[in-house]
């Protein structure tokens, strides 16, 4: 590795690296969007926002953490990855290291999502610990899903369906047709980050056996669902919004410049270059949600 040299991060930074804080708006922006919705119609409960910002935060770490400490053990990670330097593959980190760092942040999960049980229903319980079961099996136990090309549909489940319209369900105690749109478009946003980033790593994981999505697809066939995937957000926007007014399309209109340039660069970027358009895919996300969460808000 010493092709490495003078670029190894180390210390806070290489735990810093290891949140992969690009793209954290995945469990950030279906939170604020699901609360701004109940918001919207009169429900709020500040603490429980809090508690299920902390909880989705806690569990997407824990995704993140578990993703590489299993990759890792599985030789996945190497010298030839694309992705963002991480201190465990580069001996910033050790493994043991990372477990307990596993275990402090499923820790805050867990207590955040019995506080928030215990305010909202305990059948928020079964989904928190559905949510634990997936952020492990993800990369690892007998049947990782990420290497049997679901994780894609993993994320559209627990950072769409279930982060909006448990998030609006906690303030409201009931589900509507709008919080599953809004489930379904926030899904698809991060569904779309996850296959930028099993794109960009298409080779090196089909090397090591792991079979995503991005490898079945093929390197053509990854591009095309992307651009599908970022469909849903002006075409779910327009059923929750049939009718033209300045205000509700706003968002739209914001988000707009970065969706075209999304569209485009897709069928251009190689490489690392990815990494770049996964950090825009999770912006193009969070500043959509943040807009229309303003825009209910103001409603």
């Amino acid at each position: 590795m010493s092709n490495l040299a003078g670029s190894v991060p180390s210390g806070a930074a290489s735990w810093f690296l290891l949140l992969r804080p690009k793209t954290l708006p995945a469990s950030i922006a279906p939170i604020l969007l699901g609360s701004a919705l109940a918001a919207s119609e009169g429900y709020f409960d500040a603490l429980a926002f809090v508690l299920a910002l902390i909880c989705a935060l806690s569990l997407q770490i824990a995704v993140n953490f578990a993703n590489d400490l299993f990759d890792a053990q599985r030789g996945v990670d190497g010298e030839q990855r694309l992705g963002p330097l991480r201190g465990l593959h580069l001996g910033q980190v050790t493994p043991a290291e990372l477990k307990l760092g596993l275990l402090a942040v499923l820790a805050v999960a867990v207590v955040s999502g019995f506080v928030l049980a215990a305010l909202a229903s305990w059948w928020l319980l079964l989904l928190g610990l559905a949510s634990i079961l997936a952020a492990l099996a993800y990369s690892g136990g007998p049947y990782p899903l990420a290497s049997h090309a679901l994780g894609e549909v993993t994320v559209l489940v627990f950072f769409g369906w279930l982060a909006v319209m448990g998030s609006y369900f906690i303030h409201t105690q009931s589900l509507t047709l709008n919080s599953f749109v809004y489930a379904n478009l926030t899904g698809l946003l991060s569904a779309a980050i996850m296959l930028v980033n099993n794109l960009r790593d298409r080779e090196t994981d089909a090397a090591a056996g792991k079979n995503t999505l991005a490898v079945y697809l093929g390197d053509r066939g990854s591009r095309h669902l992307y651009r599908l995937l970022l469909l849903g957000l002006p075409l779910l926007h327009g059923v929750l919004h049939p009718h033209w007014q300045l205000l509700s399309w706003l968002p739209l209109l914001l988000t707009a410049p970065l969706l075209v340039f999304l569209w485009i660069a897709i069928g251009r970027f190689e490489g690392r270059a990815l990494n770049r358009l996964l950090a825009l895919t999770a912006q193009l996300l969070l500043l959509y949600s943040l807009s229309q969460s303003l825009v209910l808000l103001a409603a």
